[in-house]
């Protein structure tokens, strides 16, 4: 999984590791802290929520042109800066008139901004270090590993919101909105510790940092660089265009994390956990499985004793862990809805060695399908994901109704949303990591910052479309919402599987 990749690709998923806990911290919170600290409902809430994430995933596309111009590192490093200075201002404790809206949109607006120049040409670069015919064929595998280190970051992320603001309220005695600014800070200095990261690591990468051209001309093989025709540039460029039109549903569908499904764990789950199912709310405990995994991975895998010997250690370490954890347990802990968004990036990085196992087992047997077919997949899987939501939510009142009944509420368990989770993550395994090699593969290689931005303009209309979601959020029924969701899913992956043929013809 890790032997045979080129440095710079570790150092450029770490300084992306630190800047998506800064921007999931933020987000693990962000709409509880709208609706808080200025009183907003759920829909205009919902509003917000997606204009920022639309812009958030649409300015990559303009990043992406203006880093083909003049380089991708340069617009990584404005970004980064950028960023910094967005989460300070949300993290400025100005209450909740006229200056507090003003930093909070403000914040907002440069954070997308940086963001917008950072993350899409950082995942380019790292498709650059692949153009290298001596690691090609490790591209896709690359990119698994570097949407998992994303995914790292964004782990502890809602456990850093939430501790931060318990200990800002225990220690500092700061009201709960206040308490908000606190875990804002955590994002700063998250960007810190991302800026040193790319800085100290940047002599493995600084080759694939200029523009396009300059890339090109400092690539040894770039005079083996494919030159395609116009008819083979417009074919490419059309496959991609069908694939964004599909990813536009599943980010649609999969940033309710952030909204309706967090509205139902404030409103709708149990605000506690007991026994078993408690250390599932521990991110020291899902670390620990973590390390299992991979230690047992490594256990089967390692050619040595030595490596052998290591890897049992480690995995028998965890296991001891986990038993003392849970001979430990006593009564119940809470519940934060912020907490549910640490079960995607877990069952992320966990499940990732194994779906790498599955796809390159059917590698080896020549059964593995195409990037276009685990997008459609993914598409198909999401929808099941929704089905779990639906069965979670029959009996259980409307919204509006929920909150009118006060302590007649009716509460479910909060497997309903971990499982939902796990679904989900099982479509965003096919889905993501899977399109954004696609593009780094198919995409013109004069075009490629510019189609990674197109990647992200697609992924940015899916986020607006997120707050669709929220306006239904009220008098209708839960199964509206969730039934809404699984049949764009199930109609978007319609579409892709009658495209196939096409996608498959350049991929």
């Amino acid at each position: 999984m890790f032997e045979g990749q080129p440095k710079g690709l570790f150092a450029l998923a770490l300084a992306n590791t630190g800047e998506r806990f800064g921007y999931y911290t933020m987000l693990a919170i962000f709409v509880l802290f709208l609706r808080a600290n200025f009183d907003l409902s759920a829909s205009t809430a919902g509003n917000i929520y997606a204009a920022f994430l639309a812009l958030v995933y649409f300015l990559p596309f303009i990043g992406g042109i203006l880093a083909d111009k003049f380089g991708y590192g340069k617009m990584v490093t404005i970004g980064i800066i950028g960023m910094f200075i967005g989460y300070v201002l949300l993290a400025l404790p100005l209450g909740n008139g006229a200056a507090a809206w003003v930093s909070m949109v403000a914040g907002l607006l440069v954070i997308s901004t940086g963001t917008g120049l950072f993350k899409g040409n950082l995942q380019v670069m790292v498709g650059n270090l692949y153009d290298d015919p001596a690691y090609a064929s490790k591209r896709d595998s690359a990119f698994s590993i570097f949407y998992m280190a994303i995914n790292i970051g964004a782990l502890f992320a809602p456990t850093a919101a939430v501790e931060m603001m318990e200990y800002a309220q225990q220690t500092w005695g700061v009201s709960v909105n206040d308490s908000y600014h606190f875990a804002f800070g955590v994002a700063c200095v998250s960007l810190i510790v991302s800026m040193l990261i790319y800085y100290g690591f940047r002599k493995t990468f600084r080759h694939v940092e200029g523009s396009t051209k300059q890339v090109e001309a400092k690539n040894a093989n770039a005079a083996h660089t494919e030159e395609l025709s116009p008819k083979e540039t417009k074919e490419r460029i059309v496959a991609l265009c069908l694939v964004f039109a599909v990813v536009i549903f599943f980010w649609m569908a999969f940033h309710q994390n952030g909204l309706t499904l967090t509205y139902f764990a404030d409103e709708f789950t149990a605000k506690s956990s007991a026994g078993l199912e408690s250390m599932m709310f521990s991110v020291a405990n899902l670390f620990a499985v973590i390390i299992f995994v991979y230690g047992l991975f490594q256990l089967f895998q390692s050619k040595t004793g030595k490596g052998k010997l290591i890897s049992g250690v480690v995995t028998l370490l965890a296991v001891l862990f986990l038993v003392y954890r849970y001979s430990a347990l006593e009564g119940s802990v809470p519940v934060d809805a912020p907490i549910f968004q640490q079960f995607n990036p877990f069952f992320v990085v966990a499940l990732t060695p194994v779906s790498m196992a599955i796809f390159g087992s059917l590698a080896r047997k020549g059964k593995e399908p195409s990037a276009p077919r685990k997008i459609g997949l993914g598409m198909l899987v999401a929808a099941l994901g929704y089905v779990v939501m639906i069965v979670a939510s029959i009996g259980l009142l409307s919204p509006n109704a929920q909150e009118a009944a006060g302590d007649a509420a009716t509460f479910v368990s909060p497997n309903w949303l971990v499982s939902t989770y796990l679904v989900l993550t099982f479509a965003e395994l096919l889905l993501s990591p899977m399109g954004i090699s696609f593009v780094s593969k198919v995409a013109p290689p004069k075009y490629k910052g510019m189609m990674m931005g197109g990647w992200f303009v697609a992924t940015a209309i899916g986020n607006y479309l997120t707050s669709v979601a929220s306006w239904l959020w009220g008098d209708m029924p839960l199964w509206v919402v969730w039934g809404t969701l699984m049949v764009l899913c199930l109609l978007a992956a319609l579409f892709i599987f009658s495209v196939m043929k096409r996608l498959e013809k350049v991929a």
